[in-house]
């Protein structure tokens, strides 16, 4: 027995030494990672972000730190030389922009809903939206500010009906692009109130990850297209998933925000686009 101690040992070791190559597997950029890993020589206090490197955190994919930071999960991959299947890592420092500009990621505040002639006015007013911050809410924020991009060019809502209305409440505050900009529209209703899909596609987040948006889905339509629901008490799909519009995928709730209600954004290439230009008139 004394003489196959040493041997069991150099076993019991080069177990251990296969379980921790095991933990080292990539994560893929559609599902959560299980295990935060620490930036090496980087402390516990140290902002995930700074400037416009980003720090992988655990739950984190590519879509939802490219909506935190306003920018297409393309852009994203390109800047970072990251190919099918895209996989990414806790930890991992990510460009978030090519020109090297501070990149916010956060949403703003909210503000004082607008009155229902001030919603009309402000909900059915044209232009497409011009990008800024998200709420995207990946993550730490950065308190910097980000400069306004050129506005996205004129929006197509694609074929007639594509798009139907997530909810049945009344609009709260619609959307703007000025210098408090509000990137959605939030629409009234009572907890629980079902949420549904406003077109078909993919489930690419589902979490609570994007500081400012409580809990998040994020549905890709196609190539162009996401739609973000935020607030939700409770997420009742999942990231992967396919949904049909019209589908029920959420719960209203007050998550991340001070009053019940659903906060809808849709986006065309990673652009802000004001979502009554694509929902039908009630």
């Amino acid at each position: 027995m004394s003489r196959a101690s040493p041997y069991i040992v150099v076993l019991a070791t080069g177990l251990l030494l296969g379980l921790a190559g095991c933990s080292s597997r990539p994560y893929y950029s559609d599902l959560p990672e299980p295990v935060a890993v620490p930036e090496p020589g980087a402390s516990r206090n140290t902002p995930a972000q700074q400037g416009n490197v980003y720090t992988v955190k655990r739950g984190d994919t590519l879509h939802s730190i490219a909506f935190a930071a306003g920018t297409d999960w393309v852009t994203v991959a390109r800047l970072n030389r990251i190919a099918a299947p895209y996989t990414i890592y806790p930890g991992q420092r990510l460009r978030l922009s090519a020109s090297g500009a501070p990149v916010t990621l956060g949403m703003e505040p909210d503000r004082p809903a607008a009155s229902a002639s001030g919603v009309a006015s402000a909900t059915r007013s044209a232009p497409a939206a011009t990008p800024a911050p998200v709420r995207p809410v990946p993550t730490v924020a950065a308190p910097a500010s980000r400069p306004s991009a050129p506005p996205p060019p004129p929006v197509a809502s694609g074929k007639p009906g594509a798009w139907q209305w997530p909810s049945a409440g009344r609009v709260l505050q619609g959307y703007a692009n000025g210098a408090q900009p509000h990137k959605g529209i939030d629409i009234s209703g009572n907890s629980g109130d079902p949420v549904v899909a406003a077109r078909s596609g993919t489930v690419v987040y589902a979490g609570s990850g994007v500081r400012g948006y409580g809990n998040l889905l994020i549905v890709k339509h196609d190539a162009h297209w996401l739609s973000a629901y935020a607030h939700n008490s409770r997420l009742l799909v999942g990231e992967g998933d396919s949904v049909r519009a019209g589908q029920r995928i959420a719960e209203m709730g007050d998550s991340g925000t001070d009053r019940t209600k659903l906060h809808f954004e849709v986006r065309r290439q990673g652009n802000p686009v004001d979502p009554m230009q694509v929902l039908p008139r009630r």
